[in-house]
């Protein structure tokens, strides 16, 4: 294939797997690109990861921890990290947002089994991650007013939104000490569904991981319940939250924290569509900001959001907002 990046056959053949099937899988999103290769009817994963755009060390030092810690990331075969270059267990295609597309039924039971793993991770000491501090916090929630905004058309108070999110986002930091460990992009995109693994590690693969933090119970299961690429009905998302809630113990304040950091990952979120759209040329992202949208007015709804919920009102049209955000052209 003309189309293969430079450095493949070389890592392939020093990893064992020279002369190996090669099949590209489509991606979008980053330059990452991944491709299947079979082996003797053998199946493995490579991802290239090329520097200086990306770089797979973070990838590699998160599987490592969840695979010490009985995490079900995929076994690394091997790595070339400065070409960046990883081949590993190769999780087969039934992710878990694909299954259930045909398989509606099992939305309960593979929703159940995803915030159980979750739970699972959380009873673990945190990683040997940085921290997921205010400064992220401020940092990913100043998306919306970078790119939506003007994307918009609207001239906002700036200033004011970060001392919102301050006020808000405050008690949270105070409590979320010391941590567990936030995989930040837990959803049924990212999530590969595989039977029993004979070790006990759950029924569920974990994939997209690198960006690994050490921050809130909460916000995983924010990104797993309020997805911004499948709907997941109110009804489902109170009964998971209980579900969670019943294993973990997390505290009095959970769904406080769950409300603020719902209407923080949503609102980032919002910006990075904006972006990918509109910097990248990705419009499909254009069509989940409703559904984004809509999840972030209800977070913001709960009191412990009031000072973020008074800033939409000064700063974003009641028109758009009733929109879901309007349409951004």
């Amino acid at each position: 294939m003309s189309d293969l990046p430079e450095g493949l056959d070389s890592f392939l053949s020093s990893a064992g797997w020279g002369g190996a099937e090669i099949d590209p899988i489509p991606g979008d999103a980053s330059f990452r690109r991944y491709f299947r290769v079979r082996r003797d009817g053998e199946p493995a994963m490579l991802m290239h990861a090329p520097p200086p755009h990306e770089d797979p060390r973070p990838f590699l030092h998160v599987a490592g921890w969840l695979s010490e810690t009985g995490q079900r990331g995929p076994e690394i075969f091997a790595s070339d990290a400065d070409s960046g270059w990883v081949l590993t267990e190769d999780f087969g295609n039934d992710r878990m947002r694909d299954w259930l597309d045909v398989n509606p039924d099992g939305e309960h039971g593979a929703y159940a089994e995803a915030v159980d793993a979750l739970a699972r991770l959380h009873r673990q000491t945190a990683g040997p991650f940085d921290p997921y501090d205010m400064a992220v916090y401020q940092r990913e929630a100043a998306l919306l007013t970078e790119w939506y905004c003007p994307a918009m058309g609207l001239d906002v108070d700036e200033a004011g939104y970060r001392d919102a999110w301050d006020e808000a986002l405050a008690p949270l930091t105070e409590r979320q000490a010391p941590g567990v460990t936030v995989l930040r992009d837990y959803h049924a995109e990212n999530i590969m569904l595989l039977g029993p693994a004979p070790d006990g590690r759950g029924k569920q693969g974990l994939i997209d991981f690198q960006d690994a933090l050490v921050g809130h119970a909460a916000y995983d299961l924010v990104s797993l319940l309020q997805d911004a690429r499948r709907d997941v009905a109110p009804q489902l998302e109170r009964v998971m939250i209980e579900r969670y809630i019943e294993q973990a113990q997390p505290g009095d304040d959970f769904l406080a924290d769950y409300a603020r950091l719902g209407a923080q990952r949503n609102a980032k979120i919002v910006g990075i569509f904006t972006r990918l759209a509109r910097r990248d040329g990705k419009q499909r992202y254009l069509s989940m900001i409703p559904r984004v949208w809509e999840a972030m007015e209800r977070d913001l709804m709960h009191p412990a959001l009031a000072p973020v919920a008074a800033w939409f009102g000064a700063n974003i049209p009641q028109e758009i907002r009733d929109t879901f955000g309007g349409e951004i052209q």
